[in-house]
């Protein structure tokens, strides 16, 4: 799997045959998120806005959002609310504020309580206007109001003396009468409209005066998230992902050999044959006794989910067919009297219910016999009146080093491999244990203790 792309069939197979650990890991996860949540009390959370009437640009409402969590807002709520044990700077983390369309900054408490969050929302927001209205008030340049007032009156008075000198005009119907009376007034008028000019000038003070707080914050009616439910389905998804990409990265690390040519290059012979084996449902890596094991199957971890699903085999006599075929590729090649030693993995059934299958088809010639050998450390009979050693395996079980260290334990023993065969799983339009049972007579005569289906030496 190594080479291969991660597909979803492949994460549907780790589910399918992990889905007990992955379950149990959930579980795990989920306790997690739940104990986070005891270290983190829930926290509620509200809002109170402020309306700023008139027009105001963007950098202008960020300045008052700002404004609005400043340390000078905050620290006055605090001494405001009289909170025991809560500073300024202890609120200064649970306030914040941002700019809305519409003019309006909106302000968010946060507190251990709905009324709390209620209560510190609506302080700020309180706050806010009363100190953003001062900071208009004292901006405001004494000088340039007293002359404004100056002008006013200056305005005024003029406007008075307008009256009179239109008062004084020719009272007749002239025209040149008519004409200065309609020029003073347009003087009149023209002042006046100069005058709300200036008084205009400085918007941002007059609508800094008109904040509006629109009305109290709402009564929180749920925990701010992150919520302690939030939390247990967090811990438990995190810890599926976490199992499930631990699965993928160790098959992705796998070294386990999968090909011909990497198989062969390990054990130093060639392929004779690819046989397959029936089976029900996938198979175990290893069968051992003990509270390991016992966990091992309780969790699932004793199938192997990185194996593809058996493909669907032809019949009972398709698949004799290619075991008969190994052994009389072994008759032509072997010279008299045509023994041979058989060889698997110990702990590999797929390889040892087909080195049974081949002793049983083998009948008496060649005359096989089948030895198990461990990986930890190998370690073969020696070389009798056995004319060398046939290893069977079954892919993507073992690593290169497990391989080598099976043909060094054969030339240790004086035995000269003499081919490999493939055994891979595949899912009987039968039953699957039919060819197990057959009679095997012929294997009487070997020496070691010997399985009654198979003829498989412990």
């Amino acid at each position: 799997m190594s080479d291969d792309t991660i597909r979803l069939v492949t994460i549907g197979r780790i589910i399918r045959r992990r889905w007990r650990l992955l379950t149990i890991l959930a579980l795990v996860g989920a306790l997690v998120g739940y104990g986070a949540s005891l270290l983190f009390p829930p926290r509620y959370t509200t809002s109170a806005s402020v309306l700023l009437p008139g027009t105001w640009e963007e950098r202008e409402l960020l300045t008052q959002a700002e404004v609005a969590t400043s340390s000078v807002v905050v620290d006055r709520a605090a001494a405001t609310l009289g909170w025991s044990g809560v500073s300024g700077s202890d609120l200064r983390d649970q306030v914040s504020a941002k700019a809305t369309d519409g003019n309006i900054i909106k302000i968010s408490g946060t507190a251990d309580t709905p009324e709390r969050a209620k209560r510190l929302s609506d302080q700020v927001a309180k706050d806010f206007v009363s100190y953003a209205t001062r900071i208009a008030n004292d901006s405001a340049d004494p000088e340039a109001a007293a002359e404004l007032d100056a002008l006013q009156q200056a305005v005024q008075d003029t406007s008075r003396r307008i009256s009179k000198l239109a008062d004084a005009a020719d009272p007749g119907q002239t025209v040149e009468s008519v004409q200065t009376r309609t020029e003073l007034e347009k003087l009149r008028t023209a002042l006046r409209e100069a005058i709300n000019t200036l008084e205009q000038a400085d918007p941002a003070k007059n609508e800094a005066k008109n904040l509006v707080v629109m009305g109290s914050a709402a009564r929180p009616t749920g925990e701010a998230p992150p919520t302690r439910n939030q939390l247990i389905a967090g811990g438990a998804l995190l810890f599926f992902l976490f199992a499930v990409i631990g699965h993928l990265t160790t098959a992705r690390m796998s070294r386990r050999l999968r090909g011909e040519p990497e198989i062969t290059a390990a054990l130093g012979a060639a392929v004779l044959g690819i046989v397959d084996v029936p089976v029900e449902r996938p198979t175990h890596r290893s069968e051992g006794r003990g509270p390991r094991a016992w966990i091992r199957r309780l969790l699932g971890l004793d199938v192997r989910w990185d194996i593809p699903t058996p493909q669907t085999s032809g019949d009972e006599a398709s698949r004799r067919i290619r075991y008969r075929r190994v052994c009389s590729r072994l008759r032509d090649q072997l010279p008299p009297p045509r023994r041979l030693l058989v060889v698997f993995p110990e702990g590999d059934e797929i390889a040892r219910r087909a080195a049974g299958q081949l002793v049983v088809e083998a009948g008496s010639g060649p005359l096989l016999r089948a030895v198990a050998v461990s990986v930890s450390r190998p370690m073969v009979p020696d070389r009798g009146h056995e004319s060398g050693v046939l290893v069977v395996l079954s892919p993507g079980s073992w690593t290169a080093g497990e391989l080598t260290g099976i043909a060094e334990a054969c030339a240790d023993a004086k035995h000269a491999v003499a081919g490999i065969v493939l055994a891979g799983p595949v899912r009987a339009t039968g039953p699957a244990g039919h060819s197990r049972h057959a009679a095997v007579p012929e294997l009487a005569a070997f020496d070691g203790e010997l399985d009654d289906a198979t003829g498989v030496t412990g």
